[in-house]
């Protein structure tokens, strides 16, 4: 070959590569911008997708999954917002520095962060007025902590109650309370249906009417409403799931999908995702969905795409 003929073809091939290298980095940039927009096609949904963090438990208590890798798995799955969970960085609360990481993997992967669910913090429906107290206050720094991460919300749970009219006026003080230091930093406190009286929907909807603070209210969760336990964790007495969610969701500011188990045409077998989301929608909301998978029966990545896809189908139907 003559050498201006190699020179030339060289230089086309050169164009060529640098084409194709835009090409796949403007499409990167489009999945990380809209990632389900492009797998609903034309109908576009009523609600944005998250990934709660919990649906990934095993693979980050076991060490093959890092906090810090949370927000790329999210987009990789095609979620659009983080839902934290905080015992995966416990310690981390006040560590600036660690928190900028996280916002900059959520940004890196094109990601929201949403909120962030509290565990072991105390009992905020507890009689006893100092360690109810005690709880709220250990809730603050991740009040603060959700707002440096730019999450609307913090989600806590109502428990250490003994007698239903008893922890109903310990969790309105406690919900008070916290929600008057959270408003200070335009947090809003959710409560999640999380075991116990906060299982029974009629107890918790009788809580949200009494706190009367705007940036207080629900995040509703399809599957967590065993009131009564039995051995080994069993669920011995379970409220009316769709009654629950019916009395929630009027109040609500965030929503868990929660999955177990799918039959062979997607569907959830225990939770009609359907009637489930149509109650959603009837009410307005319009915020984030968090997939929660808590399963067995497949992989956790393959649970939240189980999931995902459920929610896409039902979306695109009422929509």
């Amino acid at each position: 070959m003559k050498r201006r003929k190699f020179v030339n073809n060289t230089a086309k091939t050169g164009l060529a590569l640098t084409f194709l290298g835009a090409m796949a980095c403007k499409e990167q940039s489009k999945k990380k911008e809209a990632p389900i927009a492009e797998m609903v096609e034309d109908v576009p949904l009523f609600f944005k997708i998250s990934l709660a963090q919990w649906s990934f438990h095993r693979a980050l208590k076991s060490g093959k999954m890092d906090n810090l890798d949370f927000a790329a798995k999210a987009q990789a799955l095609g979620c659009e917002g983080l839902e934290y969970v905080n015992q995966f960085f416990a310690d981390k609360a006040k560590d600036t520095a660690y928190l900028s990481q996280m916002n900059d993997r959520a940004t890196s992967a094109g990601m929201k962060n949403v909120l962030i669910m509290i565990d072991g913090e105390g009992q905020l429906a507890d009689v006893d007025a100092k360690k109810r107290m005690e709880a709220i206050e250990n809730h603050y720094k991740w009040v603060e902590a959700a707002k440096f991460l730019g999450c609307h919300a913090i989600r806590v749970n109502l428990g250490g109650g003994k007698e239903m009219e008893e922890a109903s006026k310990a969790g309105i003080d406690s919900l008070t309370k916290l929600s008057e230091f959270a408003a200070q930093e335009n947090i809003n406190i959710l409560v999640e249906n999380h075991g116990g009286f906060s299982s029974n929907g009629a107890w918790l909807a009788n809580v949200m009417k009494q706190v009367e603070m705007k940036n207080c209210g629900t995040l509703p969760d399809f599957g967590n409403f065993c009131v009564e336990y039995g051995e080994n964790w069993s669920c011995k007495k379970e409220y009316n799931r769709y009654k629950g969610v019916k009395e929630m969701i009027p109040y609500a500011k965030a929503v868990s999908a929660k999955s177990h188990d799918f039959d062979a045409d997607g569907n959830e077998t225990h939770t009609d995702y359907l009637k489930m989301m149509k109650m959603v929608k009837e009410v307005g909301y319009t915020g984030f969905v968090g997939i929660e998978y808590e399963g067995e029966g497949v992989s956790e990545e393959k649970g939240i795409e189980l999931t995902r896809d459920l929610l896409i189908k039902v979306g695109k139907e009422l929509s």
